[in-house]
């Protein structure tokens, strides 16, 4: 289905007080392509702020789901059919406890890891096989509530490295897009 658009959905908790939590990693890589795409995401659709554009004569949604983090699939559920897309060109973007800090991983699909938004979102469309981009937060430090330790700010130390793993994973996302997950897998998934 070459004419269908693609949608990328970031995850993360709407509100001032989580824009920098480790937790809201997929909505600060929502922001850096809609920066470097030039898409305002100012409309509110299916309970998510979206902004579009066109890349290399595609049509791209940009989604950041506003109903927190837990209930991210009513967002994507609803964007989902409201486009009628196909899930392969639905990316969803998300922190991962599981990977270190800086790595990125794009992956067809599988289960949710115990990442509540991708449950969620798994629960709503009835199925697991959809693209992801597993965006590596590193575990908690010591016995840390990972619950805790997922709504706290990215440190000052780790900022410069945050903007290049958001730059990288831009970068994956478009190639995604413009190259197929296959691809982007290959040269993505080797680095960081």
């Amino acid at each position: 289905m070459t004419d269908a658009p693609y949608l990328i959905v970031g995850l993360g908790n709407p509100g001032r007080e989580h824009r920098e939590n480790r937790h809201n990693i997929g909505f600060m890589l929502v922001d850096r392509l809609a920066v470097r795409l030039d898409i305002s995401l100012s409309r509110l659709q299916s309970k998510a702020l979206v902004g579009s554009a066109r890349h290399e004569g595609r049509k791209i949604i940009l989604a950041k789901p506003q109903t927190y983090m837990n209930l991210s699939g009513q967002a994507v559920q609803g964007l989902v059919r409201f486009y009628k897309l196909p899930l392969t060109n639905l990316l969803v973007a998300h922190d991962d406890l599981d990977l270190p800090f800086g790595t990125i991983r794009l992956r067809p699909g599988g289960g949710s890891a115990g990442q509540k938004g991708v449950a969620s979102i798994i629960e709503r469309l009835g199925a697991q096989e959809f693209p992801r981009l597993r965006l590596g937060i590193d575990r908690p430090p010591g016995r840390m509530d990972p619950a805790a330790y997922v709504l706290q700010d990215f440190p000052q130390a780790e900022m410069m490295t945050l903007s290049e793993t958001l730059d990288r994973a831009a970068d994956a996302a478009l190639a995604f897009i413009s190259e197929g997950l296959d691809a982007a897998m290959n040269r993505f998934n080797g680095t960081g």
